[in-house]
């Protein structure tokens, strides 16, 4: 699977400085410095280094400072992690290649270019909001099976958390999580219904849920505007 090789390409990126965080728009990771504005750090990940591997980064390397397409080492290490036509590739579209062996070290083979030119800034943005948003690293880079714990989500879990004790006003969640209004007003995900006019309870597919993604208590009052 794909998300064995996330944490070894998280603590790759941790140990140069970065917040990695899995699942972001799309992308397998996203990392931020500790820099204002933050350098940005987008990684794909894949079992092996192919062309769709590429693709993929090309799609995602106009949002991005550094793009990293990690894969696994090869057996026999006789893979297109050998072939220099695969590795100049990527270094003339300014990508780093990272290996994954088997017992979980990674292995640069080929180094991103230390500038990149930023060519669309509002895709940029939206990855560093919702990096920033979300509140720990609730999803595995590379998963594909199970929804993804997106700032927005873990809102409206809070949300539901809240309700699940018995109805409870809008203003009285707001708070401790500033979107509760819209995410209550918007419903999403069928979790919430309203009772009356400011009030709303908890559904039976919010309770399901809550079940699915237990909560502990979490503090949102820092957290910006977000989306599903």
């Amino acid at each position: 699977m794909e998300t064995a090789l996330y944490l070894p390409v998280k603590r790759f990126l941790e140990n140069l400085g970065f917040t990695v965080k899995g699942e972001i728009a799309g992308c397998d990771l996203v990392a931020l410095s500790g820099d204002e504005p933050p350098i940005v750090v987008i990684g794909e990940l894949k079992l092996t280094f192919n062309l769709e591997l590429v693709l993929q980064a090309v799609d995602r390397a106009a949002a991005a400072d550094e793009v990293w397409l990690a894969a696994r080492m090869s057996a026999r290490g006789k893979g297109r992690e050998s072939d220099a036509r695969y590795r100049n590739l990527c270094r003339r579209l300014g990508f780093g290649m990272l290996a994954v062996t088997a017992t979980g070290d990674v292995e640069v083979l080929v180094k991103p270019p230390e500038t990149s030119p930023r060519r669309n800034p509002k895709k940029r943005s939206r990855l560093v909001a919702e990096h920033q948003r979300r509140k720990g690293d609730p999803a595995l880079g590379g998963s594909t099976r199970s929804p993804i714990m997106t700032a927005y989500r873990q809102q409206a879990l809070a949300c539901a958390s809240a309700l699940s004790q018995g109805p409870r006003r809008v203003r009285d969640l707001k708070p401790d999580i500033p979107d509760a209004p819209k995410i209550l007003l918007s419903n999403v995900y069928g979790w919430f219904d309203r009772a009356e006019r400011g009030i709303y309870v908890l559904t039976d597919a919010g309770h399901a849920a809550l079940k699915r993604w237990p909560q502990q208590p979490v503090d949102f009052s820092g957290a910006a505007d977000s989306g599903p």
